[in-house]
């Protein structure tokens, strides 16, 4: 595996674990804990499925892949800016993570856009 791949394992395991560390600074009310789930959720659906990725058994399986992790990515901005606008949890924590989930959701999308290119190039 690459050096851009490891280094991104190892940012995207260190995304999931600010994201749940935020989402423990989150309000305990019905609406907070509505987004608390789906932001853990995308959150970590982002490393898991990143790191599945990084082992395809084809380049349509890693294209397939790098489709949901770039949504997840997306999903997971988000419910950062829901989180921002309403003000919620640790207010460093909500920079920060706001910011990754925006580098993140624009490599992964790009990454994506890369790979369907190469199938349909060699397809």
């Amino acid at each position: 595996m690459d050096k851009t791949a490891e280094d991104l394992k190892t940012r995207t395991k260190q995304f999931a674990s600010a994201v749940l560390e935020f989402v423990d600074t989150l309000p305990h009310t019905p609406a907070a804990e509505t987004v608390a789930r789906q932001l853990a959720r995308a959150g970590t659906g982002v490393v898991g499925n990143y790191r599945s990725a990084c082992r395809p058994r084809s380049h349509a399986e890693f294209t397939a892949r790098m489709g949901i992790v770039a949504d997840e990515s997306d999903e997971s901005e988000l419910w950062m800016e829901v989180a921002n606008q309403r003000q919620w949890g640790d207010q460093s924590l909500r920079a920060s993570l706001l910011k990754e989930s925006g580098e993140l959701r624009a490599i992964f999308w790009q990454a994506y856009r890369t790979a369907r290119g190469h199938e349909r190039r060699s397809g």
